[in-house]
């Protein structure tokens, strides 16, 4: 279907026309839809000339707005009503001052997959979303967080972007920040402000992965419950990074890093051990099991696999005095260990049998 003909039904609310090949919407195309609350027109073939000044607008029940894998470049005229717009994977370049103008509902909008920068945006078009929630700015072209973002988000994801700096000034008054995504860019231990993280009161998942971190950042949000710091180059975790975090984190993801036996001193984990459910600790350069791993109440799936284990020692995973332990998944693959010479009791407080992954060891 190319063309969207026009539709009569009155007591419809959601229409789906996705996957299609359509270009045009005729001018009585969405006319006789007077009840829609939902509109996915998702992966057609729709540009800046498919769509009329009043094609929209005139939609005044319209929630929901999904134009993601489409042709457009600009933001075409748009009932007030909208709570959600997807423009994902389009062609936008530049969001003018008047873009989102008199969408005073908007909770949630998607622009990823486009080519946006910073320089690209009015200082202010984002000014009239004052009860925005979620905003998706990832696979773009930003340097920085773009400025006066509404202080109502509480999810906010630039991965895959190319920033290099996160200020105060530009992310600071995002108060209600819950949820941060700042992966695949270019961030380090001196691009980010020590002072936002406090700032950052109410952020609860960081994700810092695919960066150049070099250690894990200090001052990290007191709520924080998961933090992802995955493919960077991190060596050190300073001693007690996570000790003022309250109720403490749940999911720690160190994932393919250059963390080695001596740069885990006994005081790295300090503040997790009555929290964290997930530790991932593969794809470094550890020589032994982390001294501090029995410590854990808590945890549930440890990954240690793809490091230069050689030993296991008995005591090193379960001690005999954490009777009520959690564990249902270990992961020590791709070591350098004798499986036959590990004590028989080593994994003996793990409440899943399957959940043990020994095999295959380096050769």
């Amino acid at each position: 279907m190319s063309d969207l003909p026009a539709i009569h039904d009155p007591e419809a609310s959601l229409l789906d026309v996705s996957e299609n090949d359509i270009t045009v919407i005729a001018a009585q195309g969405l006319a006789g839809l007077l009840n829609l609350e939902s509109l996915n027109m998702s992966k057609n073939r729709l540009d800046d000339e498919s769509f009329g000044p009043d094609r929209l607008p005139s939609l005044t029940l319209l929630k929901m707005l999904d134009l993601d894998s489409n042709h457009i470049s600009k933001i075409p005229a748009l009932p007030p009503s909208l709570e959600v717009l997807k423009l994902n994977h389009n062609k936008l370049n530049s969001l003018p001052l008047d873009s989102f103008k008199g969408l005073q509902k908007l909770v949630s909008l998607e622009l990823q997959g486009n080519g946006l920068y910073e320089a690209s945006l009015s200082p202010q078009t984002f000014r009239p979303l004052g009860r925005l929630v979620d905003l998706h700015l990832g696979g773009n072209l930003f340097r920085f967080v773009p400025k006066d973002l509404p202080a109502s988000l509480q999810k906010l994801e630039m991965g895959q972007n190319q920033l290099e700096q996160v200020t105060q000034e530009r992310l600071g008054h995002c108060v209600k920040l819950r949820v941060l995504d700042l992966s695949h860019n270019r961030l380090h231990e001196q691009s980010v402000s020590q002072a936002l993280w406090t700032q950052l009161s109410s952020l609860e998942t960081l994700d810092l992965s695919h960066n150049q971190f070099t250690q894990v950042p200090p001052n990290l949000p007191r709520r924080l419950r998961k933090l992802s710091l995955q493919h960077n180059n991190i060596h050190h975790i300073p001693a007690f990074s996570f000790r003022h975090l309250r109720p403490g984190l749940q999911s720690l993801q160190l994932s393919n890093n250059d963390l080695s036996h001596s740069s885990l001193n006994r005081n790295a984990f300090a503040g997790t051990f009555v929290s964290l459910a997930e530790l991932l600790l593969d794809n470094n350069r550890l020589s032994e099991v982390p001294q501090c791993i029995r410590l854990f109440k808590k945890l549930q799936v440890l990954r240690l696999d793809n490091n230069h284990i050689r030993t296991v020692k008995q005591w090193a995973v379960c001690h005999p005095k954490n009777s009520d332990s959690t564990l249902t998944s270990l992961h020590l693959e791709s070591n350098l260990l004798q499986v036959e010479a590990i004590p028989p009791k080593t994994f003996s407080c793990l409440t899943d049998t399957q959940g043990l992954v020994l095999h295959p060891q380096q050769v």
